[in-house]
């Protein structure tokens, strides 16, 4: 931190500007975001691992220090501030998006206006919830009055119940508290491991910390190869954009799908494969190592060719619960996680040693935890804390202590840790898996033996944190936490700027994920968060909670034995040849709507890097870098240019590539 700072910034390295600056545009933030995600919902700008709104109002806030610190050097922004006020947006995004509030909001309401006489959905689950965990009346029937409004729209504003919704955001806010803070802990104990010790990439740092640099204006923003790089995307999608007013104007096409070519059997038994052309995320995986890059695409074209395969053999087998893709290569990817955390943990034993002796010594923070957010004493004891009182939050919703230890147990340290390993280490803008922890209970055991209270109350924890992983604050720690380093700022400032920044965010996303849909109407907002991800783990647990007990195939067993066996080989040849060109986390992650979604610009950006590496070097790959980190910025400028641009003319965005 600058010298005028210290006396300021205090114990924590805080400063008063952080807080007067950051808050207000956290305001900004959940309002942008909410917006375009909600009502646009053609431009999704806050549910990435590197949302496009904080990048945009973190260069609009550069852009204006400066003169500010040419002018009013007082009041500026010193180097180290900018970077805690981007890390107070970069969890504010999280919990205003995906994060958070657009999957806890419809979830509390969407199972009491979807029920009716078919589904019997009343009957089945309304009986079985705490009413403190919903706004609705449990003993009521279906489409009360607080969800038909809220899908429906109320005439006037004044008719929104505010006040019901008070306990059941408080309640699942205490959740979410302990939920978010074991994840800070996790953070803490992880830092030194990933960022010193295996000195991981952390590729969606490099952007803003290149913004923040000294030095910035002359190499980054006066690098024209950074302006052309922005160029690219600009000139895309201001066209994309005039085509949605004057549609003579062509439009470019960025979406494509390959079964529009592959139509005879076997290769019309391909799961879901679009093609997405992504100039953000071609920037960002141009930062990762090829063998990383080249684990990526090959796995994800081998879940292909493992359908074809079974096409051509005439296997019929079903697709995962909830995920796109199928049953064979879900369970797959489960026996990867458990071989991967474990892997994870041999590698970094003797950190994790270290961290276990200091809990256990009772010995004062040592020298190499004086520069550490908190200590591992701390870390430990916080971790401990937050997952026994989110297992006790559980049983007091209704979940059994076994399934709550079980369900959070799994996300919290596989789920959750490959997750962030993806972002890490791979680059991955968006996190996103391919089965609940559940779904492993299924391999051994009948869902309908977990009860009917047990199930209920699972329904909305798998909606809220378990199945759609998109804005994982874990990763927004990390991140923060590798860009103190680039930054110069404290880490501590995080034990600040964190809670405020996220508590912040999670009152005014509130008021805002109420407003929108109680005077628009959610049946008239995006849908899947209104009318899919609420509901789909009840119409999964429905049948189950009735009482229906299918036999228990040995298929899901199978293939996870085999997932898990697969992913020890990649690991250990990983571990033995440094020129072993397979990294498992890519065979974790190939069935991921991550992959999905980006697995062409991956393989786009290791067929230019490979080549380049080999006839350039390092120095090739330096002199390039700008220009795909001006890719990043321009897309993302765009987004929130043409979220703007909606919001004031009412017509609809461009489309944008990161569904």
């Amino acid at each position: 931190m600058e010298p005028n700072d210290r006396h300021a910034a205090g114990r924590f390295g805080v400063t008063w500007r952080v807080v007067v600056v950051g808050l207000p545009l956290v305001a900004l933030l959940c309002g942008i975001v909410s917006y375009a995600e909600l009502v646009i919902t053609y431009v999704q700008i806050g549910f990435l691992q590197f949302p496009p709104a904080v990048v945009a109002l973190f260069f609009f806030l550069v852009a204006a220090n400066r003169p500010a610190a040419r002018w009013t050097p007082h009041l500026a922004l010193s180097r180290s501030e900018l970077a805690v006020v981007y890390c107070m947006l970069l969890l504010a995004a999280m919990v205003t998006s995906r994060g958070l509030m657009e999957k806890l909001i419809p979830a509390l309401v969407a199972v009491n206006y979807f029920a009716n006489d078919t589904n019997a959905w009343a009957h089945l689950f309304f009986r079985n919830l705490r009413p403190e965990l919903v706004p609705f009346s449990v003993n009521g029937p279906a489409n009360q009055d607080i969800a038909k409004l809220f899908y429906e729209k109320v005439a006037d504003p004044s008719q929104i119940p505010w006040d019901a919704w008070l306990v059941p955001l408080a309640a699942w806010g205490v959740l979410a508290f302990c939920v978010f803070f074991g994840f800070f802990c996790l953070a803490a104990i992880l830092r030194r491991q990933w960022v010193d010790n295996e000195k991981l990439s952390f590729p969606l740092t490099q952007l803003p910390v290149e913004f923040v640099r000294e030095d910035a204006r002359a190499e980054f923003f006066g690098n024209p190869l950074m302006w052309l790089g922005f160029g690219l995307p600009t000139v895309v999608f201001c066209l994309n954009g005039i085509h949605q007013h004057l549609p003579t104007v062509p439009e470019i096409g960025l979406s494509y799908n390959l079964h529009t070519w592959l139509r005879e059997k076997p290769w019309n038994g391909i799961f879901y494969t679009p093609l997405f052309v992504s100039f953000a995320a071609t920037g960002f995986f141009y930062l990762l190592p090829t063998q990383v890059l080249f684990s990526l695409w090959v796995f994800f074209a081998l879940t292909r060719v493992e359908d074809i395969v079974a096409t051509a053999l005439g296997f019929r087998i079903g697709t995962m619960p909830l995920y796109p893709t199928r049953l064979y290569i879900g369970y797959q990817v489960a026996g990867a996680y458990v071989v991967l955390t474990a892997y994870f943990i041999y590698s970094g034993l003797p950190h994790f040693w270290r961290v276990a002796r200091r809990f256990a010594a009772r010995i004062p923070r040592g020298e190499e935890e004086s520069g550490e957010l908190i200590s591992y004493r701390a870390a430990v004891w916080g971790l401990a804390a937050s997952f026994a009182a989110t297992v006790a939050w559980c049983v007091w919703a209704g979940i059994s202590p076994l399934l709550a230890l079980f369900q959070f147990g799994f996300y919290i340290a596989f789920t959750a840790l490959v997750m962030a390993r993806s972002v890490a280490e791979a680059g991955m803008p968006m996190t996103e898996t391919s089965f609940r922890p559940t779904d492993l209970y299924a391999m051994f055991g009948q869902k309908a033996a977990l009860g009917a209270r047990n199930l209920t109350t699972l329904s909305l924890v798998d909606a809220i944190f378990a199945r759609d992983l998109r804005g994982l604050p874990l990763t927004g720690f990390l991140d923060s936490l590798k860009i103190s380093d680039g930054a110069g700022f404290r880490r501590r400032s995080l034990l600040v700027v964190a809670p405020l920044a996220m508590a912040f965010a999670f009152v005014i996303a509130a008021g805002l994920h109420l407003w929108l849909p109680y005077t628009r109407g959610a049946n008239f907002l995006y849908g899947y968060v209104y009318s899919a991800n609420p509901i789909w783990a009840f119409q999964d647990y429905a049948p189950a909670v009735e009482g229906l007990r299918p036999p228990i195939s040995w298929v899901p067993a199978f293939f996870f034995c085999v997932g898990a066996v697969v992913a020890v080989f990649l690991a250990a040849m990983r571990t033995l040849y440094w020129w072993w060109p397979l990294h498992p986390l890519g065979y974790a992650l190939s069935a991921s709507w991550t992959l999905i979604v980006f697995w062409f610009p991956i393989l786009l950006v290791w067929a230019f890097k490979t080549p380049l590496l080999r006839f350039s070097g390092v120095r090739g790959y330096r002199r390039f870098r700008p220009f795909f980190l001006g890719m990043v910025f321009g897309e993302f400028s765009m987004a929130v240019l043409w979220t703007g641009i909606s919001w004031l003319t009412k017509v609809p965005a461009p489309v944008f590539p990161w569904p």
